[in-house]
């Protein structure tokens, strides 16, 4: 990927197996992959923090005492624990769902946790939020972008 002419380039790299992926896209694991792998280069090349649809892993397949082959947790997650998506995805699946501006909801979140920044909000805080976020956007979308648009120009958004 190169963003320029003057650019050196980006590269992503992307990884897909039965247990990572939708039941919808099973036998394309090539594709996923791939398409992964250039989300990862693109966002890299223009500095987007959220991760692609694609990245949000689904629930990984348990392995039996019967099978073989069993990856560690670890490898077989897509960086999730007990199988459950991490806070950060959760978050980046409610903006994508709700087509909601992600640096105007990292402000209204930092407020709404009480911090200058995001990072220095407690896991709880961050739980309240994103359940909130998504009640709200659910029931009432309009007055969410009202709420977020208030955010615009008034506040630098610091990762």
């Amino acid at each position: 990927m190169y963003p320029s002419n003057q650019s050196k380039g980006y590269v992503g790299y992307g990884d897909a197996d039965p247990s990572n992926i939708s039941p919808l896209v099973r036998g394309a694991e090539m594709r996923v992959a791939e398409t992964r792998a250039v989300n990862r280069a693109l966002r890299k090349a223009y500095g987007i923090g959220l991760c692609s649809v694609e990245e949000l892993g689904w629930e990984p397949k348990t392995f039996g005492p019967s099978d073989r082959q069993g990856p560690s947790l670890a490898a077989n997650n897509n960086g999730h624990r007990n199988g459950h998506p991490s806070l950060r995805d959760r978050l980046c699946l409610l903006i994508r769902q709700h087509q909601l501006d992600a640096n105007l909801v990292k402000a209204y979140a930092a407020d709404s946790c009480g911090t200058p920044n995001l990072r220095d909000a407690t896991r709880e805080q961050i739980e309240t939020f994103i359940t909130n976020l998504a009640d709200w956007a659910t029931k009432d979308r309009p007055g969410l972008l009202c709420k977020l648009n208030s955010y615009s120009g008034s506040q630098e958004v610091t990762s």
